[in-house]
């Protein structure tokens, strides 16, 4: 089994291979496509280190790593950040071994605080692991009274709100649009920023898989999602809204109308992303009719003492957002990049 980079410069032919194997591995995501390592390095300027386990000529497994130096978070080789999901991916024991071994031995010569795997499902009881937060994935129908019927009560009389009073949701290729409203989003909710360029940078990695959606009020744009479709699912990754009023309906009408959208391109499982326990988007999620299925998220610890504290929760995050929230939204989104890297 040989561990093999895949650079940044790497050969056409063999970055296809490394989407190819990722199409096809039931445990890859979209969060372990190659076109990830060009956004992390030209995005955030983080070096990645995109390793393969090849054998008698084919692919057996793929290990996306970036390295990520924070001021909150300190120094590790994390797979990966900005993406809920990593981890080695792979179709054998041996190569999900050797790849595992191989970022242990990079950790080390790299001389970061700890490595971290953002798994699905717990591989090594050996590490460190959290499960603060869960992830929400559903089926859904090609017909959108079915996906409206799955909906629970609550939320369902949503939806039939928004519909009654005229919303109506259609993709667009209007990037900056959709980050105005996720910026301003963001904002209210006292969470950093990400760049401008970071949705652009986004739509060029990935083309058609990366589509802007928007949520419409009297023909003008009132809510937005940036969606990711790998294989047959749909992942709406992020989301924001102009908080103008009567923003109940809006959300849950936007999110059934992706539902049948997506429907139409061929989804048929909705990906909700993952949220922390007991935070307002797990709820809301949970109130949505999807349930929660816990992350393990690995670190092994290389140089650190101790994992980094992660929990939206804790005391002084809390500060954080309130001193954030206030600030002028003119500083939010300048200062906002340049914190926003530092979380991942």
């Amino acid at each position: 089994m040989n561990i093999r980079p895949l650079e940044l410069d790497a050969p056409a032919e063999q970055v296809a291979r490394w989407d190819r194997f990722v199409h096809d591995c039931p445990e890859a995501t979209f969060f372990h496509r190659a076109a990830w390592r060009t956004v992390l390095a030209r995005t955030f300027g983080q070096p990645t280190h995109y390793l393969f386990a090849e054998s008698g000529g084919e692919i057996r497994g793929v290990l996306p790593l970036a390295r990520q130096k924070s001021l909150l978070l300190g120094d590790a080789l994390i797979s990966t950040p900005f993406c809920v999901y990593g981890g080695v991916a792979a179709a054998e024991p041996a190569a999900r071994a050797a790849l595992e071994q191989a970022a242990i031995e990079l950790a080390a010569r790299l001389g970061v605080a700890h490595l971290e795997f953002r798994n699905l499902a717990p591989r090594r009881d050996d590490w460190v692991r959290r499960t603060s937060h869960a992830t929400f994935r559903k089926p859904i129908s090609a017909d959108a009274g079915e996906n409206l019927l799955a909906i629970p009560r609550k939320q369902r009389a949503e939806v039939r709100k928004g519909i009654e009073r005229g919303l109506t949701a259609t993709a667009s290729l209007e990037p900056g649009r959709c980050w105005e409203l996720y910026a301003t989003s963001v904002h209210r909710h006292g969470t950093p920023v990400y760049a401008r360029r970071y949705f652009d940078d986004l739509a060029r990695a990935f083309g058609n898989d990366c589509e802007f959606y928007f949520a419409h009020r009297d023909g003008r744009a009132v809510a937005s999602l940036l969606n990711f479709y790998f294989r047959d699912e749909v992942l709406p990754y992020y989301a924001g809204s102009d908080g103008s009023g009567r923003d109940g309906e809006v959300h849950p009408f936007m999110y059934w109308s992706l539902m049948n959208h997506a429907a139409t391109r061929g989804a048929r499982l909705f990906d909700f992303g993952r949220s922390p326990a007991d935070s307002g988007g797990y709820a809301f999620k949970k109130n949505f009719g999807f349930e929660p299925q816990p992350l393990a998220y690995e670190y092994r610890l290389v140089r650190g003492s101790h994992v980094p504290d992660t929990d939206p929760k804790s005391p002084r995050y809390a500060m954080f957002v309130n001193v954030w929230r206030r600030l002028p939204r003119a500083l939010a989104n300048a200062a906002g990049p340049w914190l926003a890297r530092q979380i991942g």
